[in-house]
């Protein structure tokens, strides 16, 4: 029986895909706007991303897999109602980003992706080479989800489904199998002069529409800074601990998201969504580990989980966050007591000043001394 894209989403659907394109394995249309971004300096510390072995990948995917012919792009929904947004939104809390809510998904698609191109290989009988990726390949996924149906990208640069949302995770898997046909590109954008993505950003990520300053994104620090975040961006992050909504959520379309069938998406309790901030303030690396077990936070870390955790306390001002806060002034990580400094300076005032005072007179890292030198004054 001859494969054709009808049996590829098919098995798709069987396998628990919400979404499938297939289209050929052509440079990005994008690609042009991506190599202006890099040029600009706008993946802030993602430095791999313009490395000119990663570039090459993007401009041509043979690069990846010689004799690569299709990119067979899958959608796999997340969206879950499991908190309301006086909850979300408690100042106590840390939120965290949705798709985050559940296991770790890379593993979760990537087995599943590894299952359609067996059976691909199985149904084509030419065996064809392929390559799996999710969220970790030099693909500009979403501009080739674009191209392969799956939805047009909004001026927040996601990729949304007119009909779904925004509030799913992308696959690829590039093989060498040709079709006669593939999927027609979906249009370029359905946004037309809505802009509630943009002016909802708390930190004014968005230079212009469809242009994402990684610098300034809040999703950015929270997960891909691994150092000091801006004091001057700080405020702004709200009680965000580990990615950021915020866009996504504003965006019209966004009302058609369906929850997710996946149970591994599914959070299991609440501090897997919104865990108070005192507990992860007051976390040690067999605690932090514990909370966060399969998540994605995880690979974050504790370090950068705390420090996340200490610029929500500081926008809290919780005085019931102080005795932790000024226990991490006593952290191993500089990273963690600076901003711990800039939290309790945020929620005391004057009064931590003899506390600063006396972790500058200690303090052997530069970093934290100029932080509390900033504060003082």
């Amino acid at each position: 029986m001859t494969i054709t894209l009808a049996r590829i989403k098919r098995k798709a659907a069987a396998l628990g895909f919400n979404l499938c394109g297939v289209t050929p394995a052509t440079p990005s249309p994008t690609l042009a706007a991506y190599l202006r971004w890099i040029d600009q300096g706008m993946q802030g510390e993602m430095r791999y991303l313009a490395r000119p072995d990663r570039v090459r990948r993007r401009m041509d995917l043979r690069e990846i897999m010689p004799g690569a012919k299709t990119l067979i792009v899958v959608g796999l929904d997340y969206y879950a109602r499991y908190a309301n947004e006086a909850t979300l939104n408690d100042p106590a809390r840390g939120r965290i980003a949705a798709y985050a809510w559940g296991v770790d998904y890379h593993q979760v698609l990537a087995l599943r992706l590894e299952a359609l191109a067996e059976w691909l290989a199985d149904a084509s009988r030419a065996k064809p080479a392929h390559r799996v990726y999710v969220d970790t390949g030099a693909i500009l996924e979403r501009s080739h989800g674009q191209q392969a149906g799956l939805g047009f990208i909004g001026k927040n640069t996601m990729l949304i489904h007119p009909r779904r949302g925004g509030s799913f995770f992308i696959g690829e898997i590039i093989t060498t199998l040709e079709f006669d046909a593939y999927d027609e590109p979906h249009r370029e954008t359905m946004c037309g002069t809505c802009a509630r993505c943009l002016a909802a950003c708390p930190t004014d990520a968005f230079p212009k529409p469809y242009v994402l300053d990684s610098r300034r994104c809040i999703s950015y620090h929270t997960i891909e800074n691994r150092g000091w975040i801006d004091r001057e961006l700080r405020a702004g992050f709200g009680n965000w601990i580990f990615g950021c909504d915020i866009c996504l959520d504003a965006c019209p379309f966004q009302r058609f998201a369906e929850e997710t069938d996946e149970v591994a998406f599914l959070p299991f309790d609440l501090d897997r969504v919104a865990p108070l901030l005192t507990d992860i303030l007051m976390s040690n690396e067999p605690s932090f580990r514990a909370l966060f077990r399969r998540s994605p936070v995880a690979r974050a870390g504790r370090e950068l989980i705390v420090r996340n955790a200490c610029v929500a306390a500081g926008n809290w001002r919780g005085e019931v966050a102080i005795p932790h806060l000024i226990q991490l002034l006593f952290d191993e990580s500089a990273l963690v007591r600076g901003h711990a400094a800039w939290a309790l300076w945020r929620t005391m005032g004057l009064d931590s000043s003899k506390l600063l005072t006396d972790l500058h007179r200690r303090e052997a890292d530069e970093r934290v001394r100029g932080e509390v030198e900033a504060l003082l004054a």
